[in-house]
């Protein structure tokens, strides 16, 4: 049996425990939040098409969803401004991605950040852009976990 065998195993179970925490999340009610706002400018600056249009349509929906029935403790509008997405190269089959910017709930400024791991494929090579955008899509869900534990 290869060594990724377990570790394929392990990031199997990581996203199984991700998902199921922020279905969690869903569960709690609140009242409703009404105002949700994703800047996606200085991305669109530094990645560029179609990079910012994904997050920017992936983040909108995400939040929709989870943050449904909810309102923040601080009261006022959620801004979610992203700055970067960083896709990392392949190293040994693996690569880190990042997602970073800020977010301002009832005014008050926190940074960001999600990180996840991706795990190459050999069709990679031949569906390079539906291989980012999968990318792209699992930062934003790891992202609006985050989101929305601290909302």
């Amino acid at each position: 049996m290869s060594a990724l065998g377990p570790l394929r195993r392990l990031s199997i179970v990581f996203s199984l425990l991700a998902a199921a925490a922020c279905q969690d999340a869903v569960a709690q009610s609140r009242p409703p939040n009404r105002n949700i706002q994703v800047d996606v400018a200085p991305l669109r600056a530094n990645a560029g098409e179609p990079t910012a249009s994904w997050v920017q349509q992936a983040l909108s929906g995400e939040l929709a969803r989870v943050l449904a029935g909810r309102t923040a403790a601080q009261g006022g509008p959620l801004v979610v401004r992203i700055d970067y997405v960083m896709l990392g190269a392949n190293k040994d089959g693996w690569a880190q991605d990042n997602i970073s910017g800020v977010a301002t709930i009832g005014g008050v400024e926190r940074p960001v950040r999600a990180i996840t791991r991706y795990q190459a494929s050999a069709v990679d090579q031949a569906l390079f852009q539906e291989s980012n955008h999968r990318r792209v899509s699992q930062l934003v869900q790891a992202l609006t976990y985050w989101l929305a534990r601290d909302f």
